[in-house]
Formats: C-alpha cells, sequence, structure tokens
C-alpha cells in the first residue's frame, strides 16, 4: 500500500529555482574582461579578413580561389565576416554576460559552419569558396569564441566567490555568507564595572 500525501491547497510544493546567467553578474566583475577582449579580438581578426576580401574586389559568389592570409574568400564571406566582426565589437563594447553569451553562441556557430562547409567542399553548394584552410580556421575561431565565453561560467571547480557558483549554490553560498560574517565581526568588548 503506498502512502502519498494528497498536497493540500495552502501548501506549496517547493519551486525549481531557475538560473538567469544574465542577471546576476556585477558589471566590475573580473570575467567581465576576458569577455570582452575574447569578443574583440576575434571581431578584430574577421573585420580585417572580410575588410581585406572586399579590399581585393573578389566576385560575390565567386570560387575561383583567390586568397586573403592564407584562406579562400569571396565577396560572400568577406560581408559575412565583416558583419560577424561588427555583432563581435557590440558585445565587447557590452559587456558583461551579453558579450559572454554572444561568445559561446558565435562559437558554436562556427564550428557548426566548419562540419557544414566541410561537407560541402567539392560540390556546387559551396557558395563561400571554403577550402580546407578554411574549415580549419572556422574551428579554431569556434573553440577560441568558446573558450572566451565560457570563461569563469561552466567549469566543475567555480571559486565560491564566484556569482555563477552562488547562484548554483544558494543554500550553501548563503551558509558561507553566514560563517564569513562571523568569522569578520569582532567579539562585543566586556564592560567590567568598578
Amino acid at each position: 500500500m503506498a502512502t502519498h500525501a494528497a498536497p493540500t491547497a495552502g501548501r506549496r510544493s517547493p519551486r525549481r529555482t531557475v538560473t538567469r546567467l544574465d542577471k546576476h553578474l556585477p558589471v566590475d566583475f573580473r570575467l567581465n574582461r576576458v569577455y570582452r577582449v575574447g569578443a574583440g579580438l576575434m571581431g578584430l581578426v574577421l573585420l580585417a579578413f572580410g575588410i581585406l576580401g572586399l579590399i581585393n574586389e573578389i566576385g560575390f559568389f565567386s570560387t575561383g580561389g583567390a586568397t586573403v592570409a592564407g584562406l579562400n574568400t569571396n565577396g560572400a564571406l568577406s560581408v559575412l565576416s565583416i558583419c560577424v566582426g561588427l555583432l563581435l565589437f557590440i558585445g565587447m563594447v557590452i559587456g558583461g554576460n551579453f558579450a559572454s553569451t554572444l561568445n559561446m553562441i558565435l562559437g558554436i556557430a562556427f564550428i557548426l559552419s566548419g562540419f557544414i562547409n566541410l561537407a560541402l567542399l567539392g560540390t556546387a553548394y559551396n557558395f563561400l569558396a571554403f577550402h580546407l584552410q578554411n574549415v580549419l580556421f572556422s574551428f579554431v575561431v569556434g573553440l577560441m569564441l568558446m573558450v572566451f565565453g565560457m570563461y569563469g561560467r561552466v567549469t566543475g571547480g567555480l571559486p565560491h566567490d564566484n556569482p555563477y557558483w552562488r547562484t548554483r549554490h544558494p543554500e550553501e553560498a548563503a551558509q558561507e555568507m553566514l560563517v564569513n560574517r562571523k568569522a569578520t565581526t569582532p567579539p562585543m568588548p566586556v564592560v567590567r564595572r568598578k
């Protein structure tokens, strides 16, 4: 015989806490610099590649084998690189969790792009004129963006002063805060009467 207690109308069931990673990170937190630098560096690389591709006046969907900095390119790939580079610069300016999330999303997009374009090599559907070196570049940029975006945010060993750890472990963080407050509060002086 199962003994299940029926929920009562006045009692609330415990709600599951949802971690919102975009609200609790302070603007001046030290990880913000990592997110901004990552977005800025990768944005600069992509912007330079795209501008150099447009300066060479390559056809928009040309697959003739024009190269810029050792990578094949065409007009479409150059414009796409400029757009993504500008998006990363916007992430750098905004900073914080926006830059971190943008780095992670674009990193995943670059890795997927590498796999998709690897499958399209040598076919008529290779509109962006990718070659193997472009695929490898896409993988490297994707991994770099993901590292910059996930830094200090996704790991099993976050320090306990990290806001991501505190959000994921609210009970333990409250206990540690209480212990730290007691440890830093000086004892009350003893007043003796004469």
